[in-house]
């Protein structure tokens, strides 16, 4: 049924559909259901997160791909979710994939967890806010001291949640094989209005938190959600670790990529001399702290040393304005010490007679730096 506008001076009519449960604009978010099944998303998010262990209310998968879903939908806070909630059509999809694969008895067991007739399709706003802070551990604000950055311990709920996102990687991985990594570190800046939130080194309240890139796969292998005061490259070789622990177990091979936050010492030592037991040596490309010492260094590299940089263009190689050339340089802190350290062979780039470091690369035991 629809009702019809009267005729008014444009060439056009208004007709307004009443019967609309089976209609939706979040049509969109069908095939992440259907995803969400085939990964056995749904099943994972039940076995490592036990919350909502009880018999009553919303289970935690109902939660999690509440909130899934509300950040697929465009939504930037939890009481959004009344969005989602309005739409009838949307709320029939998400019922049947909640249902998805369980017997009939089990579904029965899932109507039982309400006491009255459920009316909501996905959670609510406050329910959200309780549920999310659970993975907060109150007693690690004690630890906090004016000034110095501070990364909380993840408590129990938040290692589970990695586990879930551990066990999609391994699906994906498992029907899209890949055996080599690329991993892109970089802290991401989001600015909020909460009054709670600190200041970051832009000079407004934000949140940091630092991401771990797959390259091959496009999926975020890795995420530490950290305070706005919190530099991009503090405690990053923890991080690395962690994320290299969340890796399939058909990857062989690992890549890592950074800004200039990645340049430091007991990282690039890490990297070079193979330290991870799984992995071994694993090279990188990291943008190097461009010091006085440097400089004079790339000012005695021979004018002939410098050659073009070239860029793929449509399958062909075009040569560009930049330059690169290999510098002979060792950072102090490399350079002395008890064990013997290998000589770093730097790769710059120069445009306009300005020649500026890029990033570091290690094909083999020496470095090379590229612009």
């Amino acid at each position: 049924m629809s009702k019809q506008s009267k005729q008014g001076v444009l060439s056009y009519r208004i007709e307004q559909e009443s019967a609309s449960a089976n209609l939706t604009g979040l049509a969109g978010l069908g095939p992440y259901l259907d995803l969400a099944c085939a990964s056995g998303l749904v099943s994972s998010i039940h076995r490592n997160l036990g919350i909502r262990g009880g018999g009553q209310g919303w289970t935690d998968a109902q939660i999690v791909m509440s909130l899934i879903l509300l950040n697929l939908a465009g939504g930037d806070r939890v009481d959004d979710l009344e969005q989602l909630n309005s739409d009838e059509g949307f709320g029939k999809l998400l019922r049947r994939c909640e249902t998805h694969g369980l017997s009939r008895s089990s579904r029965r067991e899932m109507c039982k967890r309400w006491r009255k007739v459920r009316t909501r399709s996905v959670v609510s706003a406050s329910a959200a806010r309780r549920y999310l802070s659970m993975f907060h551990d109150e007693s690690q604000e004690k630890l906090r001291v004016p000034g110095k950055a501070l990364i909380p311990k993840a408590n129990e709920n938040l290692l589970g949640l990695r586990r879930v996102n551990s066990e999609f990687l391994a699906w994906v991985d498992h029907s899209s094989r890949q055996m080599i990594a690329t991993l892109d570190l970089d802290a991401t800046l989001i600015e909020t209005s909460k009054r709670e939130a600190l200041y970051c080194y832009k000079g407004y309240r934000a949140y940091q938190p630092y991401n771990v890139w797959w390259a091959e796969q496009g999926l975020m292998l890795h995420s530490e959600f950290r305070d706005g005061n919190v530099p991009a490259g503090y405690d990053q070789l923890r991080v690395l670790k962690e994320a290299l622990s969340y890796l399939p177990v058909g990857v062989q091979k690992v890549q890592l990529r950074s800004d200039s936050a990645g340049y430091e010492h007991k990282l690039l030592r890490y990297l070079a001399t193979g330290a991870n037991e799984r992995f071994g040596r694993i090279e990188f490309a990291i943008s190097s702290d461009v010091t006085q010492e440097f400089k004079k260094a790339v000012e005695e590299v021979d004018e002939e040393a410098w050659q073009p940089l070239y860029k793929d263009m449509n399958g062909k190689e075009v040569k560009t304005s930049r330059e690169w050339a290999e510098v002979c340089f060792v950072p102090n802190p490399i350079a002395f010490g008890n064990k013997p350290q290998h000589i770093a062979t730097l790769q710059l780039g120069k445009r306009s007679g300005n020649r500026r470091c890029r990033g570091w690369k290690m094909p083999s035991l020496a470095c090379r730096f590229r612009r």
